[in-house]
């Protein structure tokens, strides 16, 4: 399963705002053997939205779409989903129950607060959409076909995704390795082992702790297995975090030059290859 994320928010594109929703998203897609192949983060701009959700839509198994799904001005996340499948917005029976539970609850919670919420606009989705509770807030999220719409905030993204986390699942399945060698030292090493083996290996430099985290991708635990025997027969490297001490103006994704040092993701020849 292939699957793309799209984070909605001007304060994501601004700086203002750091993306920890796609990270959180793409760790846990991964645990499920599912491939996220592309990140994207766009304005709060409802064509932008609805021309991405629609590309996307085509081109994935699924598309995520986090943010702007709130009361205010500059959400139109949801309007733009809509759009993007030419549907309509209707007020979605479900979502509006959902709305009216927790709103009852923030009033038993905070009894001297008025909320002014417009409840048909917060149940309003995407005509033919499927609603899904917010259980940790107030806005609805939804799936559209392939598409599904989830909440900004990151605890309520959270408990949204949870949800729905069964319903992705992927083959893909990794390990990793460590080591301390310089980078430069296995590049044959790591180009040999997606030859021999149906695997991608990414090697990441750690500065802080000190080696290099070899990561093997496949999708056939056999392949995958072989391949980390093979690589930990070839070169100095440990299934468990080793580390190793590279002195004043050396490093561990330095060849005898070390000048890479402002590379703190490692080299792009040897990530995994996405498809």
């Amino acid at each position: 399963m292939e699957v793309a994320l799209i984070t909605v928010g001007d304060e994501l594109l601004s700086g203002d705002t750091v993306n920890t929703n796609a990270n959180w998203l793409a760790a846990r897609l991964a645990d499920r053997g599912v491939s996220v192949t592309r990140i994207l983060s766009v304005p709060d701009d409802r064509e932008t939205i609805a021309e991405r959700v629609a590309t996307y839509g085509d081109a994935f198994d699924r598309v995520i779409v986090t943010g702007g799904i709130g009361g205010t001005p500059d959400d139109v996340t949801v309007e733009a989903v809509a759009d993007a499948f030419g549907r309509d917005l209707a007020v979605s029976e479900l979502a509006r129950a959902d709305v009216e539970e927790r709103l009852a609850e923030i009033a038993t919670r905070i009894p001297d607060r008025d909320l002014d919420v417009d409840v048909d606009r917060e149940a309003a989705l995407p005509e033919g959409s499927r609603p899904l509770s917010n259980e940790a807030g107030l806005a609805p999220g939804c799936v559209l076909e392939n598409v599904y719409v989830l909440p900004g905030i990151p605890e309520e993204l959270k408990a949204m995704f949870d949800s729905v986390a069964d319903e992705f699942a992927g083959e893909r399945r990794s390990r990793f390795l460590y080591t301390v060698e310089p980078e430069a030292n296995i590049v044959p090493a790591l180009e040999e082992a997606m030859e021999r083996y149906e695997v991608t290996v990414g090697c990441y430099p750690d500065r802080e702790a000190g080696h290099n985290r070899l990561k093997l991708v496949g999708t056939d635990d056999g392949e995958l297995a072989a391949g980390s025997e093979w690589l930990l027969g070839t070169i100095d490297a440990s299934e468990s975090p080793v580390s190793r001490d590279w002195g004043d103006g050396a490093s561990a994704d330095a060849g005898s030059s070390g000048s890479r040092d402002d590379d703190a993701n490692g080299s792009d020849r040897h990530r995994p290859r996405t498809g």
